[in-house]
């Protein structure tokens, strides 16, 4: 079943018991962030909140906080959608009468993959001029965040050059009753739409879309191509066109069954300080300046539901959307990059920080090749830490990837490039959007063996250096030291580390900070990829110098410990949490 609006989602999800309505007062300030980390990380129910306080409308979270419910907007496991358009594909070439007809159930669902112009739209019920986005129930979702902030805006532009549309997600504080910030990152769709009306010098028309069809909230987060509309994507995955209401005012085709709108524009040097925020990172990014979306009316259903998520330390709603996509959009890739027979970017670690290519070789260090096409494309050009394996390596199970490190990795296969791009939240680099990259190549290699001594063990903890809290290998490759915060003497340390014998045989020692859990994979590689720079924290036993590059000697430390000038993790208030373990039992969430 393909879903045409929120509501009939939420019909769906509370018919088989995925929805839980809370009918007592809650705050939008913590108070809903709380909630629902609590109920996402039991499994538990999408929330329709109906009172929320100072707000006129009910709000709506954790909507997709299950695999099982974002499964149910694709309405089939997303990577059998991904087969089912390139095995199409690939009946299709050459064209012929017989590939047509074999393929003919992917054949109808592109052909359905359209918008539809509809006369009558459910959004424009209400015209509410002058508009008042503060009676919106906007979350505030940890205590030194810069204000409340929208966290599920579809964001709506098109190229002033082209007029190809992209539909985005970016966060957008608001600021007072007719304005919010407008955070495009680098390697945004929206960012280069602005970039673009302010080369022409003039304004560009916004339409931040909220609510509508499920699938255009999982479309909006998509890494698509540049110039691929994402509101095709969401008619793919519903199946059926999407209806959309033409605004003569912006020139936007806009999803006729959105719960809101809010119409505007951003214009060149209209820019105010942002932030902080707590961010999908898990830690609070830094306040800076970006654009002004300045809000001029906003459309609205009778009874309009505002939809919103919370971010944080994984996990969170944005785990299982990204999963879905990859599993989605890896027999497509495999369509254009025949080589590469796996890919995972790590939800873990943000994504953007960890990705590993399960990739075929035909000659020595092809690898390099394959890991180098892929950091060019899109959004993967922001990956900080690239991977390559062979084949009948899984890209997502970290322990076959370790195991594959530890046999095949080679100071010769180790590639470091500085300086690069980064993600705009990845806060290790020297300035915003700005750090290094590594690449390690852990592909066998014809007439090369690796001769090495596994790991047996670890020492026994009463002989332990001073400070060392916890050790916990990852697989053969990888063993991730915690240490406490006051420990200063960290080269002692890696001196231990590097000459016991048990220890020693680890390629890579990995120092995190003590709020680091080790007992749970999730948080331990958190806690390491989103607090280090390649460049500057990466310490070889030794290294040599050939030609223009510099040779490691293992074992290597990354020191990936939490370092002054860095943002704060967030966490929650203290109060805030006790009152919502007092007032458990009054919002009937059954768990």
């Amino acid at each position: 079943m393909s879903f045409r609006d929120l509501r009939q989602f939420i019909e769906a999800l509370e018919s088989c018991g995925q929805l839980a309505r809370i009918k007592v007062p809650v705050d939008p300030v913590q108070e809903v962030t709380v909630i629902q980390h609590r109920v996402l990380r039991a499994g538990g129910p999408a929330l329709l909140f109906e009172n929320v306080i100072g707000a006129g409308y009910r709000l709506l979270t954790n909507l997709f906080g299950t695999s099982r419910r974002v499964d149910m907007v694709f309405g089939m496991p997303p990577e059998r959608l991904g087969k089912l358009l390139a095995g199409a594909a690939r009946q299709m070439l050459p064209p012929s009468l017989s590939g047509l007809w074999r393929c003919r159930q992917a054949v109808k669902r592109v052909a359905m993959a359209r918008m539809r112009r509809v006369s009558r739209a459910p959004v424009m019920e209400k015209i509410i001029r002058p508009p008042d986005i503060t009676r919106l129930p906007v979350l505030t979702c940890w205590p030194e965040d810069g204000g409340p902030f929208f966290t599920l805006p579809l964001v709506h532009t098109t190229d002033p050059v082209s007029g190809q549309g992209n539909l985005g997600i970016y966060r957008m504080q608001v600021f007072d009753e007719t304005s919010t910030g407008m955070h495009w990152q680098i390697e945004k769709g929206g960012g280069f739409h602005f970039h673009a009306a302010c080369r022409q010098g003039g304004s560009l028309p916004v339409s931040v879309i909220l609510g509508g069809p499920p699938a255009l909230i999982i479309a909006a987060v998509a890494p698509l191509p540049e110039g691929l509309d994402e509101r095709i994507l969401a008619a793919l995955i519903m199946g059926r066109p999407l209806d959309v209401v033409c605004r003569p005012e912006s020139g936007h085709r806009l999803p006729a069954r959105a719960e809101f709108i809010l119409e505007g524009s951003v214009s060149p040097g209209d820019m105010r300080l942002e932030g902080p925020f707590g961010d999908h990172f898990g830690h609070y990014s830094h306040a800076a300046d970006f654009p002004v979306f300045r809000v001029k009316r906003i459309l609205a259903r009778r009874d309009a539901i505002y939809p919103a998520t919370v971010v944080g330390k994984p996990v969170q709603e944005d785990y299982y959307l990204g999963e879905a996509l990859q599993r989605m959009s890896l027999p497509l890739l495999k369509l254009v990059r025949p080589a590469v027979a796996d890919l995972w970017a790590y939800p873990e670690t943000g994504f953007h920080p960890l990705a590993v290519a399960s990739v075929r070789q035909s000659y020595p260090y092809e690898a390099l090749k394959h890991a180098l096409g892929l950091l060019g494309e899109g959004q993967l050009s922001l990956t900080k830490v690239m991977i390559t394996v062979d084949p009948d390596v899984p890209a997502a199970d970290f322990e076959a990837v370790s195991r594959a490190v530890w046999q095949n990795l080679t100071p010769d296969s180790v590639q470091l490039m500085v300086p690069a791009a980064q993600d705009t939240l990845d806060f290790t680099g020297p300035r915003m959007n700005t750090g290094s990259r590594l690449i390690l190549m852990a592909n066998r290699q014809a007439g090369q063996t690796v001769r090495r001594q596994p790991p047996s063990g670890l020492p026994d903890p009463s002989r332990w250096p001073r400070h060392v809290e916890k050790m916990a290998a990852l697989g053969p490759a990888f063993l991730v030291i915690r240490l406490a915060d006051e420990c200063h003497d960290v080269e002692q340390v890696q001196q231990w580390l590097r000459g016991h014998p048990l220890t020693g045989r680890f390629l890579f020692h990995v120092l995190v900070s003590g709020d680091v859990d080790l007992a749970d994979r999730v948080m331990t590689l958190w806690g390491w990829f989103t607090r280090f720079d390649p460049a500057n924290d990466i310490h070889p036993a030794g290294c040599e110098i050939k030609g223009n590059r510099i040779i490691w000697e293992f074992p290597v430390t990354i020191d990936a410990r939490w370092k002054k000038g860095y943002p704060k993790p967030v966490e929650f208030d203290p109060r805030v949490a006790r009152r919502v373990d007092q007032r458990w039992k009054q919002y009937g969430i059954e768990l």
